[in-house]
Order: C-alpha cells, then structure tokens, then sequence
C-alpha cells in the first residue's frame, strides 16, 4: 500500500471510531439524570420486604428473622405527624437503636450513593423522593 493510501485509510478509521464513541451512550450519566421517583425506589428497594402495599407482608418478609414493619401506619406511631427526619435517617445510617433490636434492613445509604454516583445531593434527592412517597401511603385517621 502507498503511504497516502494507508495514511487515507487510518484516518478515515479514527473518524469512524471517535463518531462511534460519540454515539454511544453512557449508561451511568443517564441513570444519573433520570431521577427515579419515589416510587420507582420502593418498588425496587422495599417492596420485597415491606410488600407492594407497605404492610410489612413482601414475598421475603417471612425469611427475616424481625417481621419488616408497615409502613403506612409511621404517623400512626410517631404522635400522628409522618417522622420524615427518622425515616431519612434509617434510610442513611441504618437501625442504630439498640430498643429496635437486630435488622436485617440493609443500610440504603451507601447503596444509593454508589448509585448516584457518590452525589450526595443526588443521594438525599432520592431519600426525600422516598420519604414523601411512603408519606402519600400513611393511614388517615378514622
């Protein structure tokens, strides 16, 4: 091959490669700006224990060695106002009371850091989004 073929041919290759990189896309950046909704979380992260409902009654509530507890009655429990700083806090740092026994709850906060990231302001974004669903979810008072 001559030289000006070959030089033609290698550019032509790294134009098509850097067009192709271009074009694909990057998973992690576009999980990072679709902000999942409170929801979406629940379903994803507590539905298994706490049920679809948030009663406690998930299809893995039964293996815990502590029954998950429902989470539509949290007003109920905390004076009739939604505890939203308690429940941000077991989200972040896990159950720390010894009164609460053992959990098998996992510790979301490092979870979803790694899943934002390690964005905190994206982290706690995502914390209040849950918080305010399980919020929607709380028994009205009869």
């Amino acid at each position: 091959m001559h030289l000006p073929t070959l030089l033609l041919s290698a550019t032509v290759l790294c134009l098509f490669s850097a067009t192709a990189a271009q074009k694909k896309p990057d998973v992690n950046r576009a999980s990072a700006t679709i902000p999942a909704s409170g929801k979406q979380t629940y379903m994803q992260y507590c539905a298994s224990c706490h049920g679809v409902d948030a009663r406690g009654t998930g299809p893995a509530s039964s293996s815990l060695k502590t029954p998950p507890p429902d989470l539509t009655t949290l007003a109920k429990r905390h004076s009739g106002k939604f505890p939203e700083q308690y429940v941000t806090d077991v989200l972040r740092f896990g159950i720390r009371i010894v009164a609460h026994g053992s959990s098998d709850m996992p510790t979301w906060g490092p979870i979803f850091g790694a899943l934002e990231n390690y964005n905190d302001a994206e982290v706690q974004k995502r914390i209040k989004s849950l918080c305010d669903y399980l919020a929607s979810l709380q028994e009205k008072e009869s």
